[in-house]
């Protein structure tokens, strides 16, 4: 019962404190970033490659220099990049081998749901969340067909403006005195200890 009169008192004198400081209580416009938007998503693409010799076995496939960047147009979020894709094959039944590199380029293009009000300035950032993989390779004659899967995330950030609540305090603060100088400071004080 105690416990339950003490816990209305708190909840009435809560309100009523709010109620009295009302009259000084405003709203305040605050910029800040925020993410606004933000999405991943998986790409798997089909290529093809041109060999001088007719390949006879796929050795192997990697995938270095990758590069990208990222714009928006028009509402939607552009993603240009390239990467290098180099192909060991061996040709004259298996018994030499080559490499191949090609540079590869691609273009993505994504709609994310952003929100725009009270947006000022926006960024835009993207990520490689898997870097490109091959994951098939077959030869057809001098053609090397490649698939090749990556994940990209973006995130848009932009300046923002938020509205809070604020209190207007009236306390009142005490002024800081200067510190005092401290006179006649004897600088053999610590070897005159030591040597005790």
């Amino acid at each position: 019962m105690i416990k339950k009169i003490a816990k209305n008192s708190a909840i009435f004198f809560c309100n009523a404190y709010f109620k009295l400081r009302s009259d000084v209580m405003a709203y305040k416009e605050i910029v800040t970033k925020a993410v606004i938007g933000k999405g991943k998503k998986k790409y798997r693409n089909s290529y093809q490659v041109t060999t001088e010799q007719t390949p006879t076995t796929i050795l192997g496939c990697w995938i270095i220099n990758h590069n990208f960047s990222a714009k928006e147009v028009d509402g939607k979020i552009l993603i240009d990049g390239s990467f290098d894709v180099n192909i060991w094959y061996s040709y004259d039944a298996d018994t030499k081998t080559a490499v191949i590199t090609k540079k590869i380029t691609y273009s993505e293009e994504e709609k994310l749901n952003i929100e725009t009000m009270n947006v000022v300035n926006k960024d835009i950032i993207v990520r490689s969340l898997k870097q490109p993989t091959c994951i098939s390779a077959k030869e057809e004659g001098n053609v090397i067909n490649i698939e090749i899967e990556k994940e990209l995330g973006l995130e848009i950030i932009g300046d923002t403006k938020v509205k809070v609540s604020s209190v207007e305090e009236e306390d009142t603060w005490d002024l800081l005195e200067d510190e005092k100088e401290i006179d006649n400071i004897n600088p053999k004080y610590i070897n005159e200890e030591i040597i005790k």
